[in-house]
């Protein structure tokens, strides 16, 4: 991809995006919430690029991808009011059909285009198709992992704030706001299980997937990143203080120190 294909995928998300906000405040604030998103995603997908030591063509495809890999959640929201897929529409396929009608990647190579369009489809799926491989699966498992590196620093942002003023937060709160969770998240995450978005009954369940995502995470320098952040610390804050809730934050913990330390033995 060169950089004026990219010049052009930028000005397009601002016209694209621009075109949303109108006069209803909560609308507006969850419609910045996920512009700001997308922006700072492309800097995590860059952080990762510069880790894999990708070529200056592929560094801005990954930037692309990053960019434009949630422009669906803009009409979703309007249209449904809820981030949420399953009482909506996928979100990953709205931005590609999105993407399509608007003829933005046609300028783009047929090998740039297809690999832009799977790594936007996968991102948002439970487990990526087994016979995904080479350069379609890399940046698949880039902008997941970027992805789940800004929705961290979203949410224990905006969880924190929820906490602190309930009847002030403008943004969406997905499930009910309950004490309890369900004993088959908290299992699914000892036996080190993703978990389906569709079986999530509470905003403690929510916070427990989240955790959970750490088993997802593709490459070394996401868990350290994640690591160095504290997020699973913040996150672990926000749970209720039970026995059970206690091993998934040792389990959970573990995984990651575990997964770091594997790095650093191999360099």
């Amino acid at each position: 991809m060169e950089q004026e294909q990219l010049d052009k995928l930028k000005a397009w998300f601002d016209n694209y995006v621009a075109k949303f906000y109108a006069d209803d405040e909560y609308v507006n604030a969850n419609l910045k919430l996920k512009e700001d998103h997308s922006r700072r995603t492309c800097e995590e997908m860059l952080f990762l690029a510069e880790q894999l030591g990708l070529d200056a063509n592929h560094k801005r495809l990954a930037e692309a991808i990053a960019l434009l890999h949630d422009a669906g959640r803009f009409e979703q929201f309007v249209k449904y009011r809820t981030y949420n897929d399953p009482r909506s529409v996928d979100h990953c396929r709205l931005t590609i059909e999105i993407l399509k009608e608007a003829h933005v990647l046609d300028p783009l190579q047929d090998s740039e285009r297809d690999l832009l369009v799977k790594a936007i489809e996968y991102h948002g799926r439970k487990e990526l198709p087994e016979d995904l491989d080479g350069e379609a699966l890399l940046f698949s498992r880039m902008i997941r992992d970027a992805d789940k590196l800004d929705v961290f620093y979203v949410v224990t942002n905006n969880y924190r704030r929820y906490r602190d003023n309930p009847n002030g937060f403008l943004l969406e709160v997905e499930l009910p706001d309950e004490p309890g969770y369900s004993p088959e998240v908290v299992q699914d995450i000892l036996k080190g299980r993703r978990i389906d978005y569709r079986s999530l009954r509470t905003l403690n369940d929510m916070k427990l997937l989240q955790l959970g995502w750490v088993y997802d995470v593709n490459f070394p320098a996401t868990l350290e990143r994640i690591k160095q952040r504290g997020y699973l610390e913040m996150m672990a804050e926000l749970l209720p203080d039970t026995d059970n809730i206690g091993k998934v934050k040792k389990s959970i913990f573990q995984y990651v120190d575990a997964g770091i330390r594997r790095e650093e033995n191999t360099v």
